[in-house]
């Protein structure tokens, strides 16, 4: 029986872990924290295309029984005025658009159906040291534990351990944008069925949506030059906030001023290229090789995609290397096109110039956004179907 030893258990880790082991692997993986709350984390948006994913693996009912089905978006100025309703999926097809879900409930999504195949996911192991050599792989963990395996799979994220083996030239930027997020309750605020909302604030960009039981999930994206430090409190990072949006429209303070929960900052970096995908027997999926920012919504679903890709070449090749190349051959360009379309999405978002550069970016706003409801332009992104396996 072949042995993947998986290194990490965001989406991609478990997702190919499940694959494998459906067609006779043993798949291990293994997660640097210490235990799964489904309580942690924000929330993030799974496409169409990823969602497909989910359709292999089994999982979409469950993970819709708590989703916030988002087909459409609605981008308003800074002035409160409705730009355009933009498409989250194909163009003319909300009902098969994208769903928000809470991180956590994804992941316990993706664990519960890894382990019901019967992936083993160890907690508390993070990758210390990896030897590669000719007749297999041995991973050293941080605990002291010791895994041999045929290939390693780095589903590590952003900062993969994995990647610095296999491309250690590599480096993510900084997109120039710093997240935030949380959770409120505004009383007498209205759900938003099917939509997420987006405001292009005068200092900052905010958006959010309003789940039937009243619950709001937000996020804010502001501007910096470079990443902050993560020292502060959760209560500093709120007041920072309430004042970045204070002269907004109306919902943004007021669901800032109702804010209970911790939040915290995180700057967002981008991995444009990376020069290798694989070596020996080491390859990388998801962030690890190609993170994205949240701008695209399709930092989950990208990962799910490589997962289904590199289960179904190693099924099919002839040997590790041949699987590895055909993964990246079939997953490079489409991967990069997308980080590349989400930084376009970026810069849209980014505040320069004060009053001015922010009138000037309302009055063009409404020219970039002319004919989104049916631009079929972007359909491209969501248009990618799993192989079969």
């Amino acid at each position: 029986m072949p042995k993947a030893l998986v290194i990490g258990a965001g989406s991609a880790g478990p997702a190919v872990a499940q694959l494998l082991t459906r067609h006779g692997w043993d798949a291990p993986v293994f997660e640097a924290r210490a235990a799964l709350d489904s309580a942690a984390g924000l929330f993030l948006n799974v496409a169409v295309n990823g969602r497909r994913v989910l359709d292999r693996l089994g999982v979409t009912t469950r993970l819709l029984t708590d989703a916030h089905p988002a087909g459409l978006m609605q981008m308003y100025s800074s002035r409160g005025r409705l730009l355009a309703t933009v498409p989250n999926g194909t163009a003319g097809e909300p009902d098969a658009g994208g769903v928000v879900v809470r991180r956590g409930w994804l992941q316990q999504v993706l664990w519960d159906a890894a382990a019901d195949a019967g992936v083993r996911i160890h907690t508390g192991r993070r990758l210390a040291q990896l030897d590669v050599e000719a007749e297999g792989v041995r991973a050293r963990f941080a605990d002291g534990h010791v895994e041999h395996g045929d290939i390693v799979i780095g589903a590590d994220g952003v900062g993969s351990a994995v990647r610095r083996w296999i491309a250690p030239e590599a480096a993510a930027d900084f997109t120039g944008l710093v997240g935030a997020g949380g959770f409120a309750r505004v009383p007498d605020l209205a759900p938003t069925p099917g939509i997420q909302r987006f405001v292009f604030g005068r200092r900052s960009f905010f958006g959010y949506l309003v789940r039937e039981d009243g619950t709001v999930y937000w996020f804010a994206n502001a501007t910096a030059s470079a990443p902050p430090a993560r020292s502060s409190s959760s209560i500093d990072i709120l007041a920072q906030l309430r004042e970045l949006h204070g002269g907004d429209p109306d919902p943004v303070p007021a669901i800032l001023a109702n804010t209970t929960t911790d939040i915290g900052a995180y700057p967002i970096f981008r991995l444009p290229t990376v020069p290798r995908w694989w070596r020996g027997r080491a390859v990388a999926v998801g962030d690890a090789v190609h993170a994205t920012s949240p701008s695209a919504g399709q930092g989950a679903s990208l990962a799910l995609e490589d997962a289904a890709e590199l289960a179904a070449q190693l099924v099919r090749a002839d040997g590790h290397e041949a699987a590895f190349a055909a993964f990246e051959a079939s997953r490079r360009s489409r991967a990069e096109r997308v980080v590349a379309y989400a930084a376009a999405l970026d810069r849209q978002k980014k505040v320069k110039g004060g009053r001015v550069g922010t009138a000037f970016r309302d009055a063009m706003l409404p020219l970039f956004l002319r004919n989104a409801t049916t631009d079929t332009r972007y359909d491209w992104v969501f248009d990618h179907r799993p192989p079969e396996i």
